[in-house]
């Protein structure tokens, strides 16, 4: 093999096995001598890669882990299951993967071959993943348009559906993408406005990156995008103060309810209280008490306990054993 640069990805490729390779194994493999293996190992050790050399008679060589993330190769199959991993992941707004995991995505999917996007495809399709329906999905596909606008600082244009059902066009300069755990949402400052909005990215249709470049703007009052969320979220929802007393260990509770509602503390070996706050919807706060599958009695605010009530004789009802 005289090429050099193939040879060098052939000689990374067999590197990335996690296995210690022999360098005569290595030459026998490329078909080239030991001494060109030695100098490939000095070219790939320029490159950043961390080739780690054993000594002995035979001698060996493996990669290991360096100060920086190098580039890293990967066969069809390997990148067909992380681009469907990281898909499945995204498109859930899974607590956790956060916008590096939809840059990485839209970096994969920029120069995966077309037999391989269609793969992906084709995989994505025929698989219905089970979640827990803690929000609404978003197709990966819109993820990846909006994350590529962001780190190319590109103008981005798309047609939004808001709370109440109104559709717009909006043309603006996305700032960052922010993953609450439940929803994913678009932070950007709205041309058309003239200023900054929030979008919550399940809304989002059509995206169309215009191609047009900008300078991007200071969020108002410092901070960054997930403050700034924050703190749009709570003009727009009232806090609820929660205070419940549960019938179950409090690290039972703990598993049973999403993390942004809080921790409960233990008040005996069966039984914890949560207090805390949040600004969610008192039907969905409803909806995640009923799904800790345990009593509970609410304290506070008398609004939830109200809510709980229609919602037990609704489902009474329902179950046909209504007197």
């Amino acid at each position: 093999m005289t090429d050099t640069p193939a040879r060098l990805l052939n000689l990374l490729s067999l590197l990335q096995t996690p296995r210690e390779w022999p360098g005569s194994e290595l030459a026998e493999r490329l078909r080239v001598s030991p001494r060109t293996i030695r100098r490939d190992i000095g070219r790939l050790r320029e490159l950043g890669y961390p080739v780690e050399a054993t000594k002995g008679a035979v001698g060996g060589y493996r990669l290991v882990a360096g100060a920086a993330m190098p580039p890293l190769l990967l066969d069809d199959d390997e990148a067909v299951a992380i681009a469907v991993g990281l898909r499945a992941g995204a498109g859930h707004a899974i607590e956790g993967v956060d916008e590096a995991s939809v840059r990485a995505l839209a970096k994969l999917e920029q120069v995966l071959p077309t037999r391989l996007r269609r793969r992906v495809s084709t995989l994505q399709k025929a698989t219905i993943p089970l979640t827990r329906g803690d929000g609404a999905t978003v197709d990966p596909r819109t993820l990846t348009a909006l994350a590529a606008t962001v780190t190319g600082r590109e103008r981005l244009r798309f047609d939004y559906r808001s709370g109440a059902g109104a559709e717009s066009n909006r043309l603006v300069e996305p700032h960052r993408l922010v993953s609450t755990g439940r929803r994913w949402y678009l932070v950007a400052y709205d041309l058309g406005r003239e200023d900054w909005r929030t979008f919550r990215v399940d809304r989002v249709t059509d995206p169309f990156a215009t191609g047009a470049r900008f300078t991007p703007r200071g969020l108002p009052a410092g901070g960054d995008a997930a403050e700034f969320l924050s703190a749009s979220m709570a003009r727009n929802q009232p806090e609820v103060a929660l205070d419940i007393t549960f019938a179950a260990p409090a690290e039972r509770v703990s598993a049973r309810l999403p993390g942004y509602l809080g921790r409960p503390e233990p008040t005996g070996p069966d039984r914890c209280r949560l207090r805390s706050s949040c600004q969610d919807s008192l039907e969905w706060i409803a909806l995640r008490l009923a799904l800790v599958d345990c009593e509970f009695t609410v304290h506070g605010p008398a609004a939830l306990g109200e809510h709980l009530g229609r919602l037990g004789a609704r489902l009474t009802r329902a179950s046909g054993r209504s007197r």
